[in-house]
């Protein structure tokens, strides 16, 4: 069973929420906040696996909670899902810095959003395309990103799958679309991370934008 906490300012959004992680055999809604300084609070409380975090909140707001929720021991272990309506690309940029493992729109569909909850809470990171493009836009020239030359180290079948990791796949989905185990997808992934050196999705989004996967 997956765990979730809500945070949101909006009482009716989160009974919306509730009413949908409710509907959902494999989830529980925890707790619910109002304020970012609720949600870390109760975060450290309940321990949820999954915390569903909006951004504009009174007083600390959904990225600054994030960052206290992950820099925190007693809370590090959940994992943070921000949904706004506000996908601008510096929320984006923020929200990952401060350690958010995805980034949605909340006019995601609803099957969708369940799904992402799963993606997180099964330990892999998540962003709408979206939040991909706003990350491209800001950190393209970033010096650390992997360069193009590095991709020549990957198989045909890695290529395809980093082609899929920047169209904002899951490694489910992946699986889905190769007709391949979920965890032949994620090692797939694990392998194009260590051979172009990156530290994370996003880096892969980023050299496979400068490659012209996408």
């Amino acid at each position: 069973m997956i765990r979730v906490l809500l945070a949101d300012d909006q009482t009716l959004v989160r009974g919306a929420f509730a009413l949908l992680v409710g509907s959902a055999d494999d989830m529980e809604v925890v707790a619910e906040a109002g304020t970012g300084d609720e949600a870390v609070r109760l975060t450290k409380d309940v321990r949820p696996d999954v915390v569903l975090m909006d951004i504009r909140m009174p007083g600390t707001d959904g990225i600054e909670a994030t960052r206290q929720i992950v820099a925190d021991e007693a809370s590090s272990g959940s994992r943070v899902l921000i949904l706004t309506t506000f996908e601008t690309d510096t929320n984006v940029l923020r929200g990952l810095r401060a350690g958010a493992c995805g980034f949605l729109p909340k006019d995601t569909r609803p099957d969708a959003l369940l799904d992402a909850i799963r993606t997180v809470a099964a330990g892999d990171s998540l962003l709408s395309p979206g939040a991909t493009r706003a990350v491209i836009t800001r950190v393209l020239s970033r010096p650390d990103v992997p360069s193009p030359e590095r991709l020549a180290s990957l198989t045909e079948r890695e290529r395809e799958v980093l082609g899929l990791v920047a169209a904002g796949r899951s490694n489910q989905e992946i699986a889905d679309e190769l007709v391949v185990s979920p965890l032949t997808a994620k090692t797939h992934v694990a392998r194009i991370l260590a051979k172009l050196g990156a530290r994370d999705r996003v880096h892969l989004v980023i050299a496979a934008y400068e490659a012209g996967l996408t």
